[in-house]
């Protein structure tokens, strides 16, 4: 992965000689210095901004207004403990909500949903099975009863590489089919009714394969950034030769290592020399400074917190079964539908969709958004600028903002208008405005363009280049 340069102070953010987190992290995990859009004078708007209409919204909620967030766990299974969070259990009333996370974070990265839209509808935030703190107690495998558990220097001993599992763990594999099959029992049995779907990256990869397979339970779904392609390997059940190829790697990397009579032995020898290179790949992938240049990468706005977010990451990689449970994730199969075939099945059960992408992405592009919006030209699409691949925590004023009006638009049956529309008529056409919020200090100005359903791959073209060639033509001949 192609990591760009930064200003990240994180010296003295290090892993201790034991494996744990120092007390307090000193400096910010992203550099300050990035705010183009603060409204004080300094780097003051450029003219072509003032001809677009300015709407002021709501900023965070704080000191008593916040919702109360509360921290729940849920046996699905045994030995399989999924954390969630819940806020707003007070709203009876009010329609259901579900945030489904990214890769590597958890609920955790909702915090400010959780906080806000907690004061007015019923809200939940799920660890999917294998990140966060929905990993297992105990060691799948065998490994560690025999004497045999590897340990890496710093930490504590390895779960999940070994020669046989659990029976508890026998066919566990993180995957989005668990994944799905998580959220089904987590919504009958949790929530007890249909909810209202919102994924970030993954998380809307999830959200919208769930919607495909259970449209009973789903009044809705919102993407933040999906990411379009999820799974490496293939699916058995769609490709079921070519899945044979990739079983033996599926089988030893994947959470826990899986034998079968047929290759005993290569299994054997492949699981007592892999895993130990593993945990070491392991070490550089969860190495603090690494997280902290990743997250710099996906975030535009520098000046943004991301401090919590960070650390809890980087908790998690602590936890003895983190290694394998990343290689699991890595080497499991594709989901039995793709993005696309996912979205088509939403269109045709009539799923709502809604889209609200960060334009400055630079993993899920404006394309992966165009490309969506181009499929289903109903759906409403939000491109917010500046923002990154994570908007709902870059920009959590205008995710909320966006949220609650499309909310409010469907449970009045469309009698309430989309949010930055003055009126039903403006459904087919482009709208841009700037969203303006406090944000303790100087308002802060965010841009968003909502793309109607008269929206084309040509019109969006034509909007991406058209201000490039108005700047190259403004500029004097040489």
């Amino acid at each position: 992965m192609e990591i760009i340069s930064c200003h990240t102070a994180l010296s003295c953010c290090v892993v201790d000689s034991k494996g744990s987190l120092p007390p307090v992290v000193v400096g910010s995990v992203l550099s300050e210095t990035y705010d183009p859009y603060v409204l004080d004078g300094l780097n003051g708007l450029s003219g072509t901004r003032e001809a677009i209409p300015k709407v002021s919204i709501p900023g965070l909620p704080d000191g008593d207004n916040v919702a109360t967030i509360n921290s729940c766990f849920w046996e699905w299974k045994p030995n399989f403990n999924v954390h969630y969070e819940t806020s707003g259990s007070e709203n009876v009333n009010s329609p259901p909500v579900l945030f489904l996370p990214g890769f590597g974070v958890g609920s955790f990265h909702y915090k400010k949903q959780l906080n806000d839209l907690g004061r007015d509808y019923r809200v939940w935030a799920l660890d999917f099975l294998g990140q966060g703190m929905s990993l297992p107690n105990e060691d799948p495998t065998l490994q560690s009863k025999d004497g045999n558990q590897y340990v890496l220097p710093g930490q504590n001993d390895v779960w999940g590489f070994g020669d046989e599992s659990e029976t508890w763990a026998e066919e566990l594999v993180y995957s989005a089919d668990l994944w799905r099959d998580q959220v089904h029992k987590f919504i009958e049995e949790v929530i007890k009714e249909p909810a209202y779907l919102v994924g970030n990256s993954l998380g809307g990869y999830m959200a919208l394969y769930f919607a495909a397979c259970n449209p009973q339970l789903v009044k809705g779904v919102t993407l933040l950034n999906a990411t379009p392609v999820w799974g490496f390997l293939p699916n058995p059940l769609r490709s079921p030769r070519l899945s044979k190829l990739f079983l033996g790697l599926e089988r030893f990397l994947s959470l826990p290592v899986k034998l079968s009579n047929k290759n005993k032995r290569a299994s054997e020898i492949i699981a007592r020399d892999s895993s130990p290179v593993w945990c070491c790949r392991w070490q550089k992938i969860s190495d603090p400074t690494s997280i902290a240049k990743i997250l710099e990468q996906v975030y535009t706005d520098h000046s943004t917190d991301v401090d919590d977010v960070f650390t809890r990451i980087v908790e998690t990689t602590q936890h003895p079964a983190a290694a394998a449970s990343f290689a699991s994730i890595m080497f499991a199969p594709q989901a039995e539908l793709s993005f696309k075939e996912a979205l088509s099945r939403c269109q045709m059960n009539n799923t709502p969709i809604c889209l609200a992408y960060g334009k400055d992405d630079p993993w899920v592009m404006p394309i992966c958004g165009m490309q969506v919006k181009n499929q289903v030209p109903d759906a409403p699409y939000y491109e917010i600028s500046p923002a990154g691949h994570c908007p709902h925590d870059e920009v959590p004023e205008v995710v909320n903002f966006l949220l609650r009006g499309w909310i409010r638009s469907l449970e009045s049956g469309g009698s309430v208008v989309l949010p930055l529309l003055d009126d039903s008529q403006s459904l087919g056409y482009e709208v841009t405005k700037d969203l303006e919020f406090s944000r303790g200090g100087p308002n802060k100005l965010v841009r968003v363009q909502f793309h109607g359903s008269n929206y084309s791959l040509w019109s969006w073209l034509n909007s991406q280049f058209k201000p490039l060639f108005r700047r190259l033509l403004a500029q004097p001949s040489l």
